[in-house]
């Protein structure tokens, strides 16, 4: 029978082994030097990957999207579509169904809405001629309208916006109306 090995004691360490584990190859290298980095950057810090930074309510998201738009009333937005603006209603077909539509407003659902007015995509439609093009996003409340109109600014269209209320609210100020009652 063979003698045990002894075991020699070795001080905790001062972190838990499973916080920045020991790179097995390059690539694992770079990620747990990454993982150090995002540690010391703190939570909120922009140049961390998605998944370790701060999460958001959407309510904060909302917020942020309507501090970089200069919200329209349904009026002003009516006037605005009077002179030339695009209204973009972004509504799913269904929601107009229910609701009614405006009259003249070029309806372009949320979820192809970048592409048909990035006036650099393959698929824009002929209204996104440049980056100078005022839109006005108009959903049902005034939520995902306000979200669509941020986006539309990340791409450059700079006089994108919304209508504060959305459908409701510039069916309740008496504008043009087709449809649903």
């Amino acid at each position: 029978m063979s003698a045990p090995t002894a075991v020699t004691a070795h001080p905790a360490p001062s972190h838990p082994a499973w916080a920045h584990p020991a790179p097995s190859h390059p690539a694992s290298a770079h990620a747990a030097s990454s993982h150090r980095q995002a540690d010391a950057a703190g939570p909120g810090d922009a140049t961390l990957p998605a998944h370790r930074r701060r999460t958001r309510t959407i309510d904060e998201v909302l917020a942020d999207a309507r501090a970089r738009l200069r919200r329209l009333s349904p009026a002003e937005a009516a006037e605005a579509h009077s002179r030339g603006a695009v209204l973009v209603d972004i509504r799913p077909a269904a929601q107009r169904a229910a609701e009614g539509s405006v009259p003249g407003a070029l309806v372009i659902e949320r979820n192809v809405l970048e592409w048909r007015l990035d006036p650099t995509s393959a698929h824009r439609v002929p209204v996104a001629t440049d980056h100078d093009v005022q839109v006005v996003v108009l959903c049902s409340q005034g939520y995902t309208s306000s979200l669509a109109a941020a986006a539309l600014v990340d791409l450059g269209l700079h006089r994108a916006t919304d209508v504060v209320g959305g459908f409701e609210a510039w069916q309740e100020a008496g504008l043009p109306t087709a449809g649903a009652a």
